[in-house]
């Protein structure tokens, strides 16, 4: 792809301002979007209704995935086939597909970047920003390793998520009556980029020891400053009740409290936990929870269990009212990690604790599923915990157990 490709322009904001949206604020953006043919307007429009609607019915972090993805096509639409989205066909889709396999080099940062800046009452486009980044582990990060841009190629994951966005944006626009057809549903069969995976999957997850660490840190903290009795209760939560950060998380639409433990007439106790696609369920806690639970509310100066009239946070922010955020959990969870690694690295050397590194705090849900597969719980009981759809997505993510069973046959083969 030549270095001398248009530069990008942001087209949609975060979600809160999308919804606030005047052009008049955004005057570089307006400048671009009006020097166009007039369907680059119409086209920004459908956009901006689309995730709109996307951010109002689904989630916000919804948004922002799919804000990536239709902001890339369209600037590729805008920029390189100036050519309308309802006069695309198939081949028109698969040729974006090449372009987002290899982007221009110019189009690749090595850092997240806000695409708008404000100065003297306007949102002004970030010259940094740009649609495609090329993202560094944490193991690359402490090694010093240098990222080159033209190494830049899109995951499988990244690839599905383009095809998902494309395909969910043309349904809109036809359920709309905009559009008619949906070439991007029709190309995604055809791209030639995808690989039909029949590896085993290796499930990112923590080995009983390294849990222990885990545990043992966060007790460990606990134990030395009650302050730590925060992270210690998360990290019980995450891995106990398989929770992700979210599920914690204080967010507009919905608030964790206390109150969501509740007993049943058997004395069993639940979660009510509210989860991805806006969907409630109840996790059964284990009665080994019960005193992490008993801990923590005992540090918050409450009673040792939680009744109905408990309306307090699940996680009470470190200052002022409410609940936490998704990315205070987060870096919660990190800390305690990293606390784990290093005492690990101490004691067992790096390669067994290199997982404790990597591991991110989804890690923990993967780890307690994983554990309770091994114990041989129901896969039925289990994935209603989980909060899955069907049995059959636990049994894709978590259940392997013909790869063991051929693992194990194939030990013996003579060379």
């Amino acid at each position: 792809m030549s270095q001398t490709a248009p530069l990008p322009v942001p087209l949609y904001p975060t979600y809160t301002e999308l919804s606030e949206f005047d052009f008049q604020n955004y005057p570089e953006l307006k400048d671009f979007i009006d020097g166009g043919p007039a369907w680059r307007k119409q086209h920004w429009v459908w956009g901006s209704d689309f995730l709109n609607y996307v951010g109002r019915n689904k989630s916000e972090h919804t948004y922002l995935r799919f804000r990536t993805d239709v902001e890339r096509f369209l600037l590729w639409v805008f920029l390189f086939k100036d050519n309308p989205m309802d006069r695309l066909r198939k081949s028109d889709i698969l040729e974006y597909a090449d372009f987002c396999w290899k982007p221009p080099l110019s189009w690749i940062s090595l850092s997240s970047t806000d695409r708008f800046s404000y100065h003297d009452g306007f949102f002004r486009n970030n010259a940094a920003w740009t649609p495609f980044r090329l993202s560094q582990t944490r193991g690359q990060a402490a090694a010093n390793s240098k990222l080159e841009k033209k190494l830049y190629k899109p995951s499988q994951e990244t690839l599905k998520a383009t095809f998902t966005a494309i395909t969910s944006f043309y349904k809109y626009l036809n359920n709309e009556e905009i559009c008619y057809g949906n070439p991007a549903q029709v190309a995604k069969s055809d791209c030639r980029y995808f690989i039909i995976d029949s590896q085993v999957k290796e499930i990112r997850r923590l080995s009983q020891e390294q849990w222990d660490y885990v545990l043992s840190t966060a007790e460990s903290h606990a134990n030395q400053d009650p302050a730590y009795e925060r992270g210690l209760f998360v990290i019980a939560a995450l891995k106990g009740l398989f929770l992700r950060i979210s599920e914690l998380s204080e967010r507009k639409t919905w608030s964790p409290a206390m109150n969501h433990f509740w007993k049943d007439d058997s004395g069993n106790w639940w979660l009510k936990v509210f989860g991805k696609g806006r969907k409630l369920r109840d996790v059964s806690v284990p009665s080994e929870f019960l005193s992490y639970l008993r801990r923590y509310r005992e540090y918050r100066g409450l009673p040792p269990l939680p009744d109905r009239s408990d309306t307090s946070p699940l996680v009470e922010k470190i200052r002022g009212q409410g609940g936490m955020s998704s990315r205070h959990l987060t870096r919660i969870v990190r800390e305690v990690l990293d606390a784990a690694h290093d005492k690990m690295k101490l004691e067992k050397g790096e390669e067994l604790s290199r997982k404790l590194f990597e591991a991110t705090s989804h890690w923990l849900r993967h780890t307690g599923a994983s554990m309770e597969i091994e114990r041989g719980r129901a896969l039925k009981d289990l994935s209603e915990d989980l909060g899955h759809a069907s049995m059959a997505t636990t049994d894709t993510i978590y259940v392997q157990s013909d790869d063991k069973i051929r693992a194990k046959s194939g030990k013996d083969r003579k060379v």
